[in-house]
């Protein structure tokens, strides 16, 4: 089978249909692809729940180290936009892992887009730190672990009509002092906060 035929085979399963691939089937597939395929093929399923599958067995008790981003989406308030997630109810920033080949920058404007249906322009994001380490560690219900190695943004300039995915169960903007109480994100934002007292002083 040739490689395009099949990565246009999986881009046509539903997200539930890639996530069900068994390790035997994409072992078998991805025999057949080139390297630049193989990177495609994880591009379309998304990069970790791919290299979870290429696990086998141990795909749930493996600990990953995921790269990505987040961000801090301000409104003209100086209140930040914040998701109630769908998988564990707490809320926190829009923002997700890199795909293979892409840059930070691009993993956020597509992330932003997937999850809020914001667009936003690269020359409008700004860098507020990278973050790393132990307060980066994750544990989901189906028993994923990970960490993150996280690059975080601002974002004080977008466009569109707020509008979120099956990733939240809501979004809404709120004042730096009056935050909800689970939330997902509170290192990135406790470093946001400190990055504003900065340039404040």
């Amino acid at each position: 089978m040739k490689g395009q035929t099949i990565l246009e085979q999986i881009r046509n399963l539903s997200n539930d249909a890639k996530r069900d691939l068994s390790y035997e089937t994409l072992s078998e597939l991805i025999y057949q692809l080139s390297s630049d395929e193989i990177i495609e093929l994880s591009n379309i399923i998304g990069y970790p729940v791919f290299t979870r599958l290429c696990m086998g067995n141990l795909k749930h008790k493996f600990v990953l180290l995921q790269d990505g981003a987040a961000a801090i989406i301000l409104n003209k308030k100086g209140q930040i936009l914040l998701q109630a997630r769908s998988d564990n109810g707490k809320w926190g920033l829009p923002g997700g892992c890199q795909e293979l080949g892409e840059r930070f920058e691009d993993t956020i404007i597509r992330e932003v887009k997937e999850e809020t249906n914001l667009d936003i322009k690269e020359a409008d994001l700004n860098l507020v730190a990278i973050v790393s380490g132990k307060s980066r560690r994750n544990e989901y219900p189906n028993g994923d672990v990970v960490i993150n190695n996280t690059v975080l943004y601002c974002i004080e300039h977008y466009f569109g009509e707020l509008k979120w995915d099956n990733e939240s169960i809501k979004m809404e903007f709120f004042d730096l002092d009056k935050l909800p109480e689970k939330q997902h994100d509170s290192d990135l934002i406790e470093i946001y906060k400190q990055f504003v007292s900065n340039k404040s002083n």
